[in-house]
């Protein structure tokens, strides 16, 4: 069976589809993706400089937050009387896994349609 760059198989990548559905659907947002982007410095920020500078009240930036904690591109941990939030880009390693796994797909099936076009 081929293998994509991080050497799974197909069957695995296929297995894990509910994995990279949650990932796309958690980014699929514009706030989250303006979250993702503030901790995507790599420093740990609490709720409230999360929601400076923003519309949303901080139960709706926790809300959004929480999705992202569901999908794996954050992590939270309590300092204190604080709730922390970190990104963590291995999420994104796996979204760019699958899209490299549907692109391979894609070209394959270009290159049959091609194929059959010019017999």
């Amino acid at each position: 069976m081929s293998r994509t760059t991080s050497h799974r198989t197909h069957n695995q990548i296929l297995a894990r589809q509910p994995h990279y559905a949650a990932v796309f659907a958690a980014l699929g947002d514009k706030t989250r993706l303006a979250l993702v982007s503030k901790l995507a410095n790599g420093q740990p920020h609490s709720i409230s400089e999360l929601t400076e500078e923003s519309e949303l009240t901080r139960q709706a930036v926790t809300k959004h937050l929480r999705v992202l904690e569901n999908a794996g591109v954050v992590r939270s941990k309590t300092v204190g009387r604080q709730t922390m939030f970190v990104f963590d880009g291995r999420p994104f390693k796996d979204a760019d896994e699958y899209l490299r796994f549907v692109s391979k797909q894609w070209d394959g099936a270009l290159g049959r349609l091609k194929a059959f076009v010019e017999r």
